[in-house]
């Protein structure tokens, strides 16, 4: 993969415009996913993000791939990893097309598979100091279930790696 798409610094929407941009293609649907500050009527300090690189890379880059051929558009998306505060954006999600529904509809998509399949793992920061920890395609998990428990076969990859949905190489992931 010649892109990366998990980035451990800030997001740029322009750079993600940029990248689907073309004369002929006279819509562009744009997804920008900010930390809030409440989650369940909590008040959240922080956030942060980890995942298993080299898979999210490769789970991320499958579903840009799927979206192309779905919808005919060209897109693209970024993540962010690390530590993020309110108002840091943590995702970005571009769609292009001739006509705004396809973009729309690629957009929207793109964040739903991402959000779903790709492992990648948030630990909130609350203020009132209780961590929580929420993973890809689940609700929310205690902090005993981190990626530390969790690095060698994520729950939602082992459901989908059960199911037969994961590709083969993925399905073992080493705990190193």
């Amino acid at each position: 993969m010649s892109r990366r798409r998990l980035l451990h610094g800030p997001l740029d929407a322009q750079r993600a415009i940029a990248a689907v941009s073309q004369p002929d293609r006279g819509a562009v649907a744009l997804f920008v996913g900010v930390v809030r500050d409440h989650d369940g009527g909590r008040v959240v300090a922080a956030l942060e993000y980890t995942a298993y690189e080299p898979m999210a890379e490769r789970e991320l880059a499958e579903i840009l791939d799927a979206a192309r051929a779905r919808f005919d558009v060209a897109v693209e998306a970024e993540h962010r990893l690390g530590r993020l505060l309110v108002g840091d954006a943590a995702v970005v999600v571009a769609a292009a097309h001739s006509h705004r529904a396809p973009a729309f509809d690629a957009c929207r998509w793109v964040i739903d598979e991402l959000k779903g399949r790709v492992p990648i793992w948030k630990r909130q920061e609350f203020l009132d100091g209780e961590p929580e920890w929420v993973h890809p395609g689940s609700e929310r998990q205690d902090e005993r279930a981190g990626p530390e428990t969790a690095r060698s076969m994520p729950a939602s990859v082992r459901t989908r790696a059960e199911a037969g949905t994961v590709p083969k190489r993925d399905r073992q992931i080493s705990s190193s």
